[in-house]
């Protein structure tokens, strides 16, 4: 597929590499922005309480504040969200082995639902991410990732699925499984609608 412009034709993969470029940009603009706030409110912080500023002292408030003020940025979708491991998915330990395959009647693919950051391999290789929130995995308005087939719940892009998938554990999620051994699924994870009220993952 081409687009064309002023004569000529941009590829597709032109055009995501320019989207890249733009939000790298916007998020390392980003990343400025909250680190100068957190030193800001740090100082100030100090100043109310102590009067006296010492650099120990305004690096450990700052570790604090900072931490407060991602969550914030988190909360309110500022900056760009992306894994920045260099791990290749390809090559990694640790992958989880749930018996999907018994038990996704009851849950129905739940995890399919929970929201997560892509890497930069991920988006290389055309895993859709959500415009609204660069570079979160993409939801349609059901709230299942795009890459699920609705009709059997079974992942089309399963041999390139991100690391996040990977390594995803329901197990001890109590969002889904108030007791996964016993198949127990939380009656509160569909509550009045057909897709999972999940949230993000704990990794994500």
């Amino acid at each position: 597929m081409a687009m064309k412009t002023n004569g000529h034709h941009l590829e597709t993969e032109e055009i995501l590499e320019g989207f890249l470029y733009s939000y790298r940009q916007l998020d390392t603009n980003a990343v400025k922005v909250y680190e100068a706030s957190a030193h800001l409110y740090s100082l100030i912080e100090l100043l109310v309480t102590k009067g006296i500023i010492g650099v120990e002292e305004l690096d450990q408030r700052k570790k604090i504040v900072e931490k407060r003020l991602q969550e914030s940025f988190n909360e309110a979708g500022i900056g760009v969200r992306i894994q920045r491991s260099e791990t290749d998915k390809y090559d990694t330990e640790g992958e989880a082995r749930i018996d999907c395959d018994k038990r996704i009647h009851l849950c129905r693919a739940a995890c399919c639902a929970l929201t997560y950051a892509l890497s930069l391999q991920d988006i290389d290789e055309g895993i859709r991410w959500s415009l609204g929130q660069p570079f979160m995995n993409a939801r349609g308005a059901d709230g299942y990732c795009v890459h699920l087939q609705r009709d059997n719940l079974q992942c089309n892009i399963y041999e390139h699925r991100p690391v996040v998938c990977r390594h995803y554990d329901c197990r001890n999620d109590r969002r889904i499984w108030l007791d996964f051994d016993n198949v127990t699924i939380n009656p509160a994870l569909f509550g009045e609608v057909n897709s999972p009220r999940t949230g993000e993952t704990p990794d994500g």
